[in-house]
């Protein structure tokens, strides 16, 4: 059990490990797994004959006035801002750094190294792959899928997840191709495949998606 702050309301079957943290005034609901250890100190732990409820590593850090709900999976070396909230069955990966006021949805999953703003809403069933850079107030809307590799399981490449500057908007079922930047205040209409950058405040609409301009109406950062 790691360091739970005051007035926090932890759920009899949630498991927490490491030396994970809970903020002040927060709710962890059903079979929620806080700190779970990534494969790198797993395998140590396997190695040694540890259990995981034993060990001493770094856990995650919820901050305050978190809900998290039932059957969400946040793995070591994850921070959270205050005002985190998830949906059901969402997975966070290590190494993954996620701002105040961020809503993460039902059956998300963040695969590891993703660095999220403030004020950020994913809705439910968005994919976000490895090396992903999220700025502040962007929404990105159901079953969006993120990728970061240009030749998966072909040939050698760096992983390069997509840039969404502040204040962009993705719509529902876009998908956005490796190492591509959304501008700041950009929109991406819903269904789009995005194979290049889309400059700020621009709409990219299409498959593959064109760019075009964006009405003068919806030119205002997001209002999470």
């Amino acid at each position: 059990m790691g360091t739970l702050k005051k007035n926090t309301n932890i759920h009899s079957s949630a498991k927490i490990f490491g030396t994970s943290s809970i903020g002040d005034n927060s709710v962890v609901l059903e079979n929620v797994v806080l700190g779970y250890p990534e494969h790198s100190i797993l395998t140590n732990l396997l190695e040694k004959g540890m259990r995981t409820e034993e060990a001493e590593y770094t856990g995650c850090t919820i901050g305050s006035n978190s809900f998290i709900r039932p059957n969400t999976t946040i793995f070591s070396n994850v921070r959270t801002g205050n005002n985190f909230r998830t949906g059901h069955n969402c997975m966070i990966r290590e190494n993954t750094s996620i701002g105040d006021n961020v809503l993460i949805g039902t059956n998300v999953i963040i695969d590891g190294n993703v660095t999220i703003g403030d004020n950020v809403s994913i809705q439910g069933n968005v994919y976000i792959p490895t090396h992903v850079k999220i700025e502040d107030n962007v929404f990105i809307g159901p079953c969006a899928v993120l990728a970061n590799d240009k030749y998966p399981i072909r040939k050698e490449y760096n992983p390069e997840g997509p840039i969404i500057r502040k204040g962009a908007s993705i719509g529902a079922n876009t998908t956005i191709l490796p190492g591509v930047e959304i501008g700041e205040g950009a929109m991406v209409a819903g269904g789009a495949l995005v194979t290049k950058n889309v400059p700020a405040w621009k709409l990219a609409i299409g498959c593959p998606a064109e760019i075009k301009e964006l009405n003068e109406e919806l030119q205002t950062l997001n209002k999470i």
